[in-house]
């Protein structure tokens, strides 16, 4: 059983930067672990994925070259990158994780998340 808890968020001013973490315990030996955000009014997106056995991470066009999603000590912990922050970044940041299959696949398919944690940008 997968948990996930993030912390690091908080409030920050345009064009600053925070970094989210993710701890993960219960890790199987190949996850989809991504970064998702909800703003008030809007649908859950993925913003950044990428699989625990390599290959490429993914970004959404809006945090391209902004964001980075990373890992350290064998996937226990998660991390976002944030740079230069912008207003529409405002929203609960999620970590998830998926154990079996692709990792593009419908947010439906993201099986573990943590809580959230909020940005607010200004």
């Amino acid at each position: 059983h997968v948990q996930l808890v993030e912390s690091g968020g908080g409030s920050v001013q345009a064009g600053g930067s925070l970094r989210l973490s993710c701890v993960v315990s219960g890790y199987t030996r190949s996850m989809c672990m991504a970064w998702f955000r909800q703003a008030p009014g809007k649908g859950r997106e993925v913003i950044a994925r990428i699989y625990t056995h390599g290959g490429l991470p993914y970004y959404a066009d809006s945090v391209k070259g902004r964001f980075t999603i990373s890992q350290e000590n064998a996937w226990n912990t998660v991390y976002l990158q944030m740079n230069n922050l912008k207003p529409e970044d405002t929203a609960m940041y999620y970590c998830a994780a998926k154990v079996s299959g692709a990792c593009a696949r419908p947010i439906a398919e993201y099986n573990y998340w943590g809580q959230g944690t909020q940005v607010t940008v200004s």
